[in-house]
């Protein structure tokens, strides 16, 4: 979106006609304010949680927010919106933390302790040693170690260190059996570019689905709440812009 004058000129023909074009117009040119409000809120995160999985609850506070907009009534939408797309990532915060705040402080003390006591045991710290240094019984302590273990939820975007040193993301070292063919094949740059005048020539649909799926990194169902369709319509026109996509770059090569 240009300027301000042009978002509001989407707005009152939204307002007019209520078309999905216009809908989805408005969403992709807003979805700078989810990904901004997700990094925000992305430092206090649990490790059960990404900041993907806060900007795809994010997305559908935003369709919320300009379904029930109304710009006739003076308001700035992004402060509108900026209060439903947070409440909706602050929800989806509350459901990842499932452990009480009285357990979860209990469990804390129980990791200060545990790091105190490392530097003179120089090893595994018994848990008798733990349980002297809490107040607590050995089955206290075993239980709270057991909650401790709960919280250590593998992250496929937890990075690693890969066989040349170097960090990489833990879920990139995993095969993607459901990856489509063209976009595994284009690595160069040469072929990006060849790639890019592929997708130029599509429908706007076709580049529509691609970009939410490819660039938005939105899921089948999201993209069927963007566009107002089913999820398995989403697949389909998926799988026919891939094919429209692979038939392009045969030709072009």
């Amino acid at each position: 979106m240009d300027n301000a004058a042009d978002r509001e000129k989407l707005w009152q023909e939204f307002k007019r006609t209520r078309s999905p074009e216009i809908r989805h117009r408005l969403i992709l040119s807003y979805l700078w304010l989810v990904k901004y409000l997700a990094g925000r809120l992305a430092v206090r995160l649990p490790s059960c949680l990404s900041q993907e999985d806060l900007e795809s609850c994010g997305i559908f506070g935003l369709i919320e927010a300009i379904d029930k907009f109304d710009p006739d009534l003076g308001h700035n939408f992004e402060a509108y919106a900026t209060t439903r797309v947070r409440g909706a990532m602050l929800d989806e915060l509350r459901r990842a933390n499932w452990m009480p705040r009285t357990l979860w402080r209990r469990v804390q003390q129980l990791r200060a302790a545990r790091e105190k006591l490392e530097n003179h045991y120089q090893e595994k710290v018994p848990v008798d040693a733990l349980a002297e240094e809490m107040g607590l019984s050995r089955s206290e302590v075993r239980y709270l170690d057991n909650q401790l273990c709960r919280l250590h939820t593998l992250s496929l975007d937890e990075m690693v260190a890969a066989g040349n040193g170097e960090p990489v993301r833990l879920g990139d070292l995993l095969p993607d059996e459901t990856s489509p063919d063209p976009l595994e094949r284009v690595t160069e740059e040469e072929n990006r570019e060849l790639l890019a005048r592929a997708v130029a020539s599509l429908p706007e649909k076709d580049q529509l689905v691609l970009a939410l799926y490819y660039q938005e990194g939105l899921t089948l169902k999201e993209i069927g709440a963007v566009l107002d369709v089913s999820e398995s319509r989403v697949c389909q026109l998926h799988s026919r812009a891939i094919n429209r996509l692979r038939q392009k770059l045969a030709g072009r090569a």
